[in-house]
């Protein structure tokens, strides 16, 4: 190799260079290139089925009983009083035994009226009442309430009101219905009902506005300071509002 002879051009290619010839077609760039993602800023994936208010997430019977505080209270307030009327209503088109369907609604029955007026009234408003007699042969009733301090929980409280005054209605519906029908053999059974759900009915609303009325005395029984006749006089208008308003 000669000492004059460049450097560069002592060293063989590799390859062969291809020249490229002509304009590079357009069409072939677009079909190779990838199409552009745009990326949108969300909060929950598309097409999920979500709650966007809290009322939906706490819409439902689950949604209900998660809210509950005594959800197995609640459960079995409403379980033993659908179960009466469905056995009731369906009874007729599973059995022709009437001693059977009868025995099984009389229980369900009872055991709907004490568990609504010694469990569910207790644990979920805090009302309870029963009837008493004294030494000289006279009844009265007796009204127990809690603390005024600890209130209820709003969904035990509104579902608790809603069984105690529809059921009542739906048993007194299908007594129309069987007094139109002509099932005599049937009517003693929801009238024996309608006795039930009435009487638990007419005893907390009773014990509820007892509870109403001591809650008022003993809120404005010192009058706030006001001295006797300011506290006589504003114990006297609380317990008119009060008895306005809740009977």
């Amino acid at each position: 190799m000669s000492v004059s002879t460049p450097l560069l051009d002592t060293i063989e290619p590799d390859e062969t260079p291809v020249e490229l010839s002509g304009n590079i077609s357009s069409a072939k760039i677009n079909s190779n290139a990838r199409k552009p993602v745009v990326l949108t800023p969300t909060n929950r994936a598309q097409g999920s089925q979500m709650a966007t208010t809290q009322s939906d997430a706490e819409s439902g019977i689950a949604g209900i009983f998660r809210q509950s505080a005594h959800p197995m209270a609640l459960f079995f307030l409403y379980f033993f009083r659908i179960s009466a009327i469905t056995v009731y209503v369906i009874s007729g088109f599973l059995t022709d035994d009437y001693v059977l369907s009868t025995v099984m609604v009389v229980i369900l029955l009872a055991m709907d009226f004490w568990n609504c007026r010694n469990v569910s009234g207790r644990t979920l408003v805090g009302l309870r009442f029963w009837n008493q007699v004294d030494d000289d042969g006279e009844s009265y009733w007796v009204f127990e309430s809690r603390d005024p301090s600890r209130p209820a929980n709003p969904i035990d409280s509104k579902m608790f009101w809603i069984a105690l005054y529809v059921f009542p209605a739906l048993w007194t519906s299908l007594l129309v219905v069987s007094i139109l029908k002509l099932g005599l053999s049937f009517i003693p059974i929801v009238i024996l009902a309608l006795v039930f759900n009435v009487a638990n009915a007419v005893g907390f609303t009773y014990a509820d506005r007892d509870a109403k009325q001591r809650w008022a005395n003993s809120v404005v029984g010192g009058g706030w300071g006001l001295g006797s006749l300011g506290g006589q006089l504003i114990t006297g208008a609380v317990q008119k509002g009060v008895g306005r308003m809740f009977g």
